[in-house]
């Protein structure tokens, strides 16, 4: 039993939870009633269901908000609680479960993020950036990564496609779209300094992976205030896959045709091209990303 019972809000990922995961959220709040908390299940038929509940029970100011599912809700969880000082738990059951992997949390085992979320509880929440977009009137916030490149592109086919699971859904996705490669012309501004080229792939990180653990900001830091921008390039196809063979072998950061930059602020202009955050869609280029400082409490590993 925790010797202080908090009032927990656990929210379940309505894809996940008529699936072969469905017993997760159950198995979720079982572990934590039986820690001695209070909990609120959330399990709806849709997300814009589960957001207006979530919604509504954040504004009662629970001790924690613990979504359970895989980027898609983690992003759901910081869009709710960015700010707001309640600190948000996760479960992953996802295919990507980029963010678990950045936090220290368990990936592909979820009884084992679930002892660990318990164990958790009973420490101070961890503390780290999040991402602030704006696109014309609308603000979103993302904790792992954006995308505005190629990378967008393949999140969007990866998104359309219901087989195969995991990461190798994300692969065959990058290996239709390369057949039909497009280069985009940019114009970046990047803490005041602007930038132009041609160029195939551009992601703005806090996390390190995208697409299940694919490594392309190795040096981001959730809690340093700034945000890695990935520029890479106009490249060929076959360029492009030896770029990502130097990704699986952590040597791309050398190929001089990769640049990173450590930036507060950066703007994105494009044509034809959307972003995505936590593999969700934001919609159409130009956007603006900051980094908040601080912006999310976390349940999860110092």
């Amino acid at each position: 039993m925790s010797p202080t019972p908090l009032r927990l809000v656990v929210a379940v990922n309505p894809s996940a939870s008529f699936g072969r995961r469905s017993d997760v959220g159950a198995s979720v709040v079982s572990a934590l009633t039986a820690a001695g908390h209070e909990v609120t299940l959330l399990l709806k038929d849709s997300f814009d269901d589960l957001v207006t509940a979530a919604r509504r029970e954040i504004a009662a100011s629970p001790d924690a908000l613990v979504v359970v599912g895989g980027d898609g809700m983690m992003n759901l969880g910081a869009n709710l609680v960015a700010g707001t000082g309640v600190p948000l738990g996760l479960v992953p059951t996802g295919t990507g479960n980029d963010m678990a992997r950045a936090l220290g949390i368990p990936h592909d085992d979820a009884e084992s993020a679930t002892r660990l979320l318990v164990s958790q509880l009973d420490r101070p929440a961890r503390v780290i950036d999040a991402g602030r977009v704006t696109r014309g009137d609308e603000t979103t916030w993302f904790a792992c990564m954006l995308s505005a490149g190629f990378d967008a592109v393949v999140n969007e086919r990866a998104n359309r496609m219901r087989r195969p699971r995991g990461r190798s859904r994300y692969t065959i996705a990058l290996y239709l779209e390369l057949i039909r490669l497009k280069h985009l012309s940019y114009r970046l501004e990047i803490d005041g300094e602007t930038l132009e080229l041609d160029g195939t792939l551009v992601s703005v990180g806090n996390g390190r992976s995208f697409g299940g653990g694919i490594t392309v900001l190795p040096d981001a830091l959730l809690d340093d205030g700034l945000l890695d921008v990935l520029v890479v390039e106009r490249l060929g196809r076959l360029g492009f896959l030896r770029l990502f063979a130097q990704v699986a072998r952590g040597t791309h950061l050398a190929d001089p045709r990769v640049h990173v930059h450590r930036a507060r602020r950066v703007t994105i202009h494009s044509d034809d091209v959307a972003a995505f955050a936590d593999g969700e869609r934001v919609g159409s280029l130009p956007v603006t990303v900051e980094v908040v400082p601080g912006a999310l409490r976390v349940i999860a590993p110092a």
